[in-house]
């Protein structure tokens, strides 16, 4: 797969991660200057 597509990829999981979280955050894990990992940390707010 090329780069672009591995890009284009990402950024539609990414996309999608923010679309179906309300609260909570997305963390990015980096080595040698490429992304090797997404955590997704999803909060519920009880009110």
């Amino acid at each position: 797969m090329g780069e672009h597509k591995q890009i284009t990829k990402m950024a539609d999981q990414l996309q999608n991660m923010l679309d179906s979280m309300k609260y909570g955050s997305i963390t990015l894990v980096i080595q040698d200057g490429k992304i090797i990992q997404v955590e997704k940390n999803e909060k519920i707010r009880i009110k």
